[in-house]
C-alpha cells in the first residue's frame, strides 16, 4: 500500500512538472542562442562568424555592431540556411586587438534570446561569454585565468541541463518508473557515469556521431521509457523495471553525445581542455541534481496533502502519456529534419 501511494505521489509530481514543461515542448533543444565567433588570424585581424536564428521565416531582429575603430578588410558574405542566417566578415581591429572594446547587439534587449560569443585569440586561448537581453553587449577582456574558466564552464553545464528539456524529461521518466529511492540512486548514477564517458570521448574528438540522429534517438529513448511506464501499469514488467540502471546506462551513452554537441558549440580553451571539460560535466551534474531535488520537493509537498482517489488513480497514466506525447513530437520533428 505504501509503495502504491509513493508511485501515485510521484505521478502527481511529474504531472505538475509536465504542465510546466508542456509550453516548452516544441522547443526541446531549439532554445539555441544567436552565435558570434571571433577568430584572431593575425595581430588585430579577425575572421567573424555571426549566426542568427530564423523562426517561422523571420530573422532574429538583432544587429551586430563593432566599435568605430574596427574596419572591414573585405565585403561580408551572407548565407541563408534553413534555420539561421550566417554572416561572415573579416575585420581589422587595429593595435588594441579589441581589448577593452565593446561589441553591441542592437535590438537584443527587445528579445528573449541570448547571444553566445566565442573569442579565439592568436595564442590559441579561447573565451566564451553568454550575452543576455538585459545587458546587450560584450566587452572584450584579457584571457581568463583558471578560476574564471572553471566557473564559466560550470555555469555553461548547469544552464545546458536546465534548458535541455529532453534530458530533464528522461530523468522524470526514470523517477516515475523507479519508485524505490535506493534503486533510483543507482539508476541516476549509472546514467551520469554513462553520459560522462561519451561527453568526454566526443568532446576530445575520439568518437564522432552526427548531432541530428543523436537528438532524434534521445527523443526516442524518452518515448520508450514512457511505453515502459504504461506497460508496468498493466503488470507487464519490462527490462527497465527489472534492470533500470542498465537501461539508464545504455541511454546515458546516447545523451552524452547530446551534451558534447552543446559543449563543442561553445568551444574549449586551448591548454585548459581537461579543466573546461571537467567543469562543464560537473555543471551538468549540479543542474541534474537541482532538477531531481525539485521533483522530490514537489513530491514532498503533495505527500502532505490528501489527494482525491479519482485524481490519484489517473496520476501515473496521465504523466506517462504526457511524457510519451511530448517525446513523440520531438522524435517526429527531428526525424523529419534529418530526412528533409
Amino acid at each position: 500500500m505504501k509503495l502504491q501511494r509513493s508511485i501515485v505521489q510521484l505521478g502527481l509530481a511529474v504531472n505538475l512538472l509536465a504542465i510546466v514543461l508542456m509550453p516548452l515542448a516544441a522547443r526541446g533543444h531549439e532554445s539555441r542562442p544567436a552565435y558570434l565567433a571571433l577568430n584572431e588570424t593575425a595581430p588585430g585581424q579577425f575572421s567573424v562568424l555571426w549566426r542568427t536564428p530564423v523562426l517561422a521565416g523571420m530573422r532574429l531582429p538583432v544587429a551586430l555592431n563593432f566599435p568605430g575603430s574596427v574596419r572591414d578588410r573585405k565585403e561580408p558574405v551572407v548565407s541563408e540556411l534553413s534555420d539561421s542566417l550566417v554572416e561572415r566578415r573579416w575585420i581589422d581591429a587595429g593595435p588594441t586587438r579589441l581589448a577593452g572594446e565593446r561589441i553591441v547587439f542592437s535590438g537584443l534587449q527587445l528579445t528573449i534570446t541570448d547571444v553566445l560569443v566565442r573569442l579565439q585569440r592568436l595564442d590559441g586561448t579561447v573565451s566564451t561569454v553568454l550575452v543576455r537581453p538585459s545587458r546587450p553587449w560584450f566587452e572584450v577582456v584579457p584571457a581568463s585565468g583558471i578560476t574564471e574558466i572553471a566557473i564559466g564552464y560550470n555555469l555553461h553545464g548547469i544552464e545546458h541541463i536546465l534548458f535541455g528539456f529532453d534530458h530533464l524529461l528522461f530523468v522524470c521518466a526514470l523517477i516515475l518508473i523507479v519508485p524505490n529511492r535506493r534503486i533510483l540512486l543507482w539508476t541516476i548514477t549509472a546514467f551520469t557515469f554513462a553520459h560522462s564517458i561519451t561527453l568526454s570521448l566526443a568532446t576530445l574528438r575520439l568518437v564522432h556521431v552526427p548531432a541530428p540522429p543523436v537528438e532524434a534517438m534521445i527523443a526516442l529513448s524518452i518515448m520508450l521509457l514512457a511505453c515502459e511506464i504504461v506497460r508496468s501499469r498493466y503488470g507487464q514488467i519490462g527490462l527497465t523495471s527489472r534492470w533500470p540502471w542498465i537501461v539508464a546506462f545504455s541511454f546515458g551513452l546516447l545523451h552524452g553525445f547530446g551534451f558534447a554537441s552543446a559543449l563543442m558549440d561553445i568551444g574549449l580553451p586551448h591548454g585548459d581542455i581537461p579543466l573546461a571539460l571537467l567543469s562543464f560535466n560537473v555543471g551538468v551534474e549540479i543542474g541534474q541534481l537541482l532538477f531531481i531535488g525539485a521533483v522530490l520537493g514537489v513530491f514532498v509537498l503533495i505527500r502532505r496533502h490528501q489527494v482525491p482517489s479519482r485524481i490519484a488513480g489517473a496520476a501515473v497514466p496521465v504523466a506517462s502519456y504526457a511524457i510519451g506525447i511530448i517525446s513523440s513530437f520531438w522524435f517526429i520533428e527531428r526525424l523529419t529534419g534529418i530526412i528533409g
